[in-house]
Formats: C-alpha cells, sequence, structure tokens
C-alpha cells in the first residue's frame, strides 16, 4: 500500500492548541455548524502562519460529520450540499469552465480507493461538449475526471501523468481526491477536509513526490480527503491516554504517581508510543472491519457534493437522472 498522506491544517491547528497556543500568529480561524456538521475554516494568511503550522498560505476547511457512521439518507444529503457549499467559495466558475477531477489512490486497495470510487460516481461532460454539443444541457459545466492510479502499477509518477493531462485539455481547475492517515480514530470516515493548497500524493511519512497544485500545474487545485485510516501509534496513544486518565482517577492528587502522570502533555506520549509501537511495528496503519461499506458510502457523499458544486442550479434528482 502507497504511504497515506496525514490530514490538513485541523489537527496542526490542534497540536497547538494542546500546547495552550490559542492565538497562532498568521492564522484566522471560524467555526459553524449547520444541520449536525460543524464545519472549521482555518485560514493561513502569511509566512508566519505557514511556519506555525507547517502548511502553504491558503485556506483548509473541514467538515466533522459524525452522525455519517449511521448511513442516513436525509443526512448524506445534508452533508453533501455544505461539502457543495464550501466548495463553491473557493471556485469562481462560469458557464465555460472546464474541470477536471483526479482521484488518487489504488482501486485494489480498499482503504486507498477513495479517490477511483468518487471519480466512478461523478457525473461527467467534457465528451458531451467535444461530441454532441447540440445536446447540452445549459446546467452542465464541462467536467472530466482520471484515477490515475500509483506509481507500483503504472511505473509513473502520478503527478507526471497530471501534469499531461492538464497540459493537453487546459482546466480551469482541478479537484484532487485522496484518502488520509488521521491523528485521532474517531475522524475516520466523518470528517471531510478541503484544501485550496493542493495535494502531495503519499506526503504523510516525507516522501518527495510532485506535487498536484499551482506552482506544478499551473491552475487552481484543491483537495478533498477523508481520513481512512490511523497509524497503529495513534491507537497506542489514544489507549495509553485512556490508562492515565483512568490511573489519574483513582490516584489521590497529593501522591507522585499523580502529579507525574498529570505532567505528561499529548507530545511526550506521542513520543513514548512511537519508540515503543514504531519501533515493533513499524508504519503499520489500521482501518475499520467495515471500510468497504464506509469507503462507498462516503464516495456517494463525495460525488454528490462534487455534481453540486460542479453543475449549475441542479438537484440531486437532475444529476441522478442524468447518471441513470
Amino acid at each position: 500500500m502507497r504511504n497515506i498522506r496525514t490530514d490538513l491544517a485541523l489537527e496542526a491547528r490542534e497540536v497547538l492548541q494542546e500546547q495552550n497556543q490559542y492565538h497562532i500568529p498568521g492564522v484566522k480561524v471560524d467555526e459553524d455548524e449547520k444541520d449536525g456538521v460543524k464545519i472549521s475554516r482555518v485560514h493561513i494568511l502569511s509566512p508566519l502562519g505557514e511556519e506555525n503550522l507547517g502548511k502553504p498560505q491558503g485556506n483548509y476547511i473541514t467538515l466533522e460529520a459524525m452522525d455519517i457512521r449511521n448511513r442516513d439518507p436525509e443526512y448524506q444529503e445534508t452533508v453533501s450540499k455544505l461539502l457543495a457549499q464550501e466548495l463553491g467559495t473557493l471556485m469562481n466558475l462560469n458557464k465555460n469552465s472546464v474541470i477536471l477531477v483526479v482521484g488518487l489512490g489504488n482501486w485494489n486497495i480498499t482503504p486507498d480507493s477513495l479517490g477511483p470510487k468518487v471519480v466512478d460516481r461523478i457525473l461527467v461532460t467534457r465528451h458531451i461538449f467535444e461530441y454532441i454539443p447540440d445536446q447540452v444541457d445549459e446546467r452542465i459545466r464541462s467536467v472530466c475526471a482520471v484515477a490515475p492510479g500509483v506509481l507500483g502499477i503504472t511505473g509513473i509518477e502520478t503527478g507526471e501523468i497530471i501534469m499531461g493531462i492538464v497540459q493537453r485539455i487546459k482546466p480551469d481547475y482541478v479537484i484532487a481526491i485522496d484518502a488520509l492517515a488521521s491523528r485521532k480514530t474517531d475522524r475516520i470516515g466523518t470528517t471531510i477536509q478541503i484544501a485550496d493548497t493542493g495535494i502531495n500524493p503519499g506526503s504523510g511519512i516525507g516522501n518527495k513526490r510532485i506535487g498536484l497544485n499551482r506552482d506544478t500545474l499551473g491552475v487552481p487545485t484543491i483537495a478533498i480527503g477523508v481520513p481512512t485510516v490511523v497509524y497503529a501509534h495513534t491507537i497506542g496513544r489514544d489507549c495509553l491516554q485512556l490508562m492515565i486518565d483512568e490511573f489519574t482517577d483513582q490516584a489521590g492528587p497529593e501522591t507522585t504517581f499523580y502529579q507525574t502522570l498529570k505532567r505528561m502533555d499529548e507530545t511526550q506520549l506521542d513520543t513514548v508510543v512511537q519508540q515503543v509501537v514504531s519501533r515493533e511495528l513499524g508504519d503499520m496503519v489500521v482501518t475499520p472491519k467495515e471500510i468497504d461499506l464506509m469507503i462507498n458510502y462516503i464516495a456517494d457523499v463525495l460525488a454528490d457534493g462534487l455534481d453540486l458544486a460542479l453543475h449549475e442550479d441542479m438537484t440531486l434528482e437532475d444529476i441522478k437522472h442524468f447518471l441513470n
């Protein structure tokens, strides 16, 4: 399995907040909640903000939809519509816009197949504009999509493939979809992360790969990611934190044991767990046993949200009519 990249700016901000750095210079944060979905928007405004969060300047949006686990159709539609609204704030589309959707990942490995599955579900229309333009519905924009596979299958860097396609079709926007590795187990399959700074495939553990962004592609590039796995050391850290909380409740505040436990912050826990777990298990990743169902469901949510964002004044019913 390829190296899955880690989460975006939300978790970087949380790390700083755990260190009591609640005001982060060069970073603006606003939060909202709509219909049971928490929306966090992190805006990195300056080089100082880049340095503090370790992310490029730009906009990072996270939709936390914890009830998505219930797989309620109405809630699914709500999340898709909110995703479409947030995407709309990052793009300036007109009726002549051409959009390329890229589904990153390995379709042979379930936790890494999210991108290809989304591509398989969206409404693609560029061929209609090319070959039967007189039959184009005025609400439809030109959308094309590709799932380029991974280096181990194709022998070609994903970035090289996408650069070639972009040079040929000259889209106005590229939207790249990928699986993420989360710092927290409860975010698997429940958060959708968006960034207008592009994406670095397989950058989770420091690989130097060709990025998909405005600098490399020459067009605005939006990244959409959903956590599908956690690293084993993340689970170890969470378990250790639960044990510490339990021991702290049982130990008296006057004891040395209590004082020692209270002094351990998350950074120290990470260090301890990584030294033990990573030494024994390496970079093992863990995914839920119902990952097949989860991936298919999340792919539907993302595909619906993309279709609503990319085609003008269309409902989900209209889109499903075209797809069928």
